[in-house]
């Protein structure tokens, strides 16, 4: 069918994939999400997913509109779900206003998805000192040379900006900007999805409870 443009391209709604490789059932699955999340990782790991950290980040704005966007994941435990970012930029406005956010990670290789979702807390400053200093030495410029999620006229303002900062740190010594830092995501519910034939899809849900205790349900696809 021909678009405007007159190129011929498929219909969106021919485009289909039936799940096949795997299933999930409650007799497979950790008691503890963390556990479980930890075989799914390995799982990416060693099937060399190209970014296999990449997740999309969900939060609302102050009118209570959802905003989402990639960031990558660093870390993650018992604790949460750690990533990092530039405090005054759009997100870390957002996460400041409503600390409830959501994380999606999609791996279409495994025909997985896990949604993460709960409260935003920064991790303590030593941690984020600790991975700046371990970052490349562009990529800590990098944080003070952008003023994240405002408006530039062009992108000649960064690139005027990464050459200041190089005469004055030629040696890559650049202690983290006080405006970045990280995030943690401390569950609240985390959803697995295993894609299955016919769309009946498998999806795992844990509910945390008291005293860490995480309540598992199967949801209807």
């Amino acid at each position: 069918m021909p678009n405007q443009n007159n190129i011929e391209v498929q219909p969106i709604a021919d485009i289909r994939k039936d799940y096949k490789l795997q299933s999930l059932l409650e007799s497979d699955v950790a008691s503890d999400p963390f556990e479980q999340f930890a075989r799914w990782w390995q799982q990416a790991i060693d099937s060399k997913i190209d970014e296999v950290n990449a997740m999309t980040l969900c939060t609302t704005d102050g009118m209570g509109m959802p905003q989402g966007r990639i960031v990558l994941l660093k870390d993650f435990s018992a604790s949460g779900f750690v990533f990092y970012s530039n405090y005054n930029s759009h997100k870390g406005v957002e996460m400041a206003t409503n600390p409830n956010a959501t994380l999606v990670f999609f791996w279409k290789e495994l025909e997985r998805q896990v949604r993460i979702s709960g409260r935003v807390e920064k991790v303590p400053a030593a941690v984020s000192d600790a991975y700046f200093d371990s970052r490349p030495p562009e990529s800590r410029l990098g944080a003070w040379a952008s003023e994240q999620s405002t408006t530039i006229p062009n992108r000649e303002v960064l690139q005027t900006a990464l050459e200041r900062l190089l005469t004055l740190h030629p040696v890559g010594i650049v202690q983290r900007p006080p405006h970045w830092g990280g995030y943690v995501v401390k569950p609240t519910q985390i959803e697995f999805w295993q894609g299955r034939p016919s769309r009946l899809h498998d999806r795992i849900l844990y509910l945390s409870g008291t005293n860490a205790h995480w309540q598992i349900s199967r949801l209807s696809p």
